[in-house]
């Protein structure tokens, strides 16, 4: 239910900035690469920039990347899937619904501090039901091909009809029958939203964009 981490122990990284930097350090006392070593050092410190570029500056304020060890948003993302996430575009706009975000998990959705990513089904204004399997927004049933299995469940945290608040939204997962969602623990503060899911780099025959 839960995406996880690239790269998610910083350690990992720092443990790779040590060793370029030891690398960096050794080469001019190898005696025979010295005919090529301008140019072996132009690699390292230009591999060394790109890390440091990627590590401070992309992953935690543009994109970051993420896998799927869980099946609540089949069949759109498949287990073991990796997917980059964009984490500025909410700086510029709120979400939509439709938007497949990654967001931390409220403590009614988990007890220890988890990654989820599901689909925006309603954002503030929005009024929110369910009808014979089948969801409606704002009276309106919506075509969802993406949905294995039908709407119907247990709404414990949330009312039929629900009408989203402001500052909140409703997430739910492509996998109807099998998600720990917003019908079990309610609405989404859009302050746990961290970024949207963009496109799949992983594995070769899945990659595209995640609509």
């Amino acid at each position: 239910m839960q995406p996880m981490l690239a790269f998610e122990n910083p350690w990992q990284m720092l443990e790779l900035l040590g060793i370029i930097v030891l690398l960096r350090a050794a080469i001019p006392r190898i005696p025979f690469i010295h005919s090529r070593r301008g140019a072996v050092l132009e690699f390292i410190d230009s591999g060394l920039v790109a890390v440091l570029l990627v590590f401070f500056i992309l992953r935690p304020f543009v994109v970051q990347a993420f896998y799927i060890p869980s099946g609540s948003m089949e069949p759109t993302l498949l287990i073991s899937d990796r997917l980059l996430v964009n984490n500025a575009v909410y700086y510029f706009r709120d979400p939509r619904a439709g938007d497949i975000v990654v967001f931390a998990a409220p403590p009614e959705a988990s007890p220890v501090e988890k990654d989820f990513i599901k689909r925006v089904v309603g954002v503030p204004g929005d009024v929110l039901d369910e009808r014979y399997g089948k969801l409606y927004r704002n009276g309106k049933p919506l075509d969802e091909p993406y949905v294995a299995g039908p709407t119907n469940s247990h709404w414990s945290g949330l009312s039929k009809p629900y009408t989203v608040p402001p500052g909140y939204v409703v997430v739910f997962g492509d996998n109807r029958g099998n998600s720990n969602d917003g019908r079990k623990w309610g609405p989404l503060p859009r302050t746990n939203i961290q970024g949207k899911a963009f496109v799949k780099f992983w594995p070769p025959n899945r990659i595209g964009l995640v609509h």
